[in-house]
């Protein structure tokens, strides 16, 4: 197993792969950590994954996993890191059904920005690995899955997949004409029927736009909170698998 440090997109990239010297992967696998996370949160993932036969056909899987740009020490989260600001009292503790529907409606502040980065990234990690954009499947967790459901939509090749673990509906008046003209996109989601910082209803919602758009959803909900558990680890290597 490998690892390394790379600067794409203005991002620091973890990249982990099993490539022999001068390989080139087949497909990637971008991962984009939630609020509050260090940017190192989901490489973990990527041993497991490699190591459940991803790729057993004779492909190969290279796992990037992007730390965001901005620093959350100064609100308290040391090594903390987001795409974009947050009030996190203001969801968990002051939440309104107001604040949910201007929540799933509205584009959060930055997240355009955020977008653009990860884009940068694709290009100079396709360019890196000999890969066009329907060779990536994009990804992530919480803050991470929002930030991988807009820039599926919006590249000009559909991508492989899109894998959405405990995210939520947002900017929904860009997304669902979007997700109309995307069409046919394979997805799989995940979230815990007692999530307490994204409501499971915010879940629901995302997947019944999608679907209604035409993706082919595989949409897993749990018995828990907000959190990858085992049972969506598995059905993750299944699905990059079968892709």
């Amino acid at each position: 197993m490998h690892s390394q440090k790379i600067a794409w997109g203005g991002l620091t990239s973890y990249v982990v792969h099993d490539l022999a010297d001068n390989e080139q992967p087949s497909r990637a696998v971008v991962l984009c950590h939630g609020y509050g996370a260090p940017g190192t949160d989901l490489v973990g993932l990527a041993e497991p994954l490699l190591s459940s036969r991803i790729g057993d056909g004779g492909e190969k899987t290279a796992f990037i996993v992007p730390a965001a740009p901005l620093d959350l020490a100064e609100q308290g989260i040391p090594g903390g890191r987001a795409w974009w600001p947050v009030d996190l009292d203001r969801l968990i503790n002051r939440r309104t059904p107001e604040l949910l529907a201007q929540f799933r409606r509205t584009c959060p502040a930055g997240l355009p920005e955020a977008r653009d980065r990860v884009l940068a990234l694709l290009g100079e990690a396709g360019k890196h690995f000999g890969l066009t954009a329907d060779r990536f499947v994009l990804g992530g967790f919480s803050q991470g899955a929002m930030l991988a459901t807009d820039v599926a939509l919006r590249l000009k090749k559909m991508p492989a997949g899109l894998c959405i673990l405990s995210g939520a509906l947002v900017n929904e008046k860009e997304w669902q004409p979007l997700a109309a003209e995307r069409g046919p996109l394979k997805v799989l989601q995940s979230h815990g029927r007692q999530d307490s910082i994204l409501p499971f209803a915010l879940g629901q919602a995302l997947h019944e736009m999608l679907s209604a758009a035409g993706a082919a959803v595989d949409f897993l909900p749990f018995s828990g909170d907000h959190e990858i558990p085992l049972e969506v680890l598995h059905r993750l290597a299944h699905f990059v698998r079968e892709l």
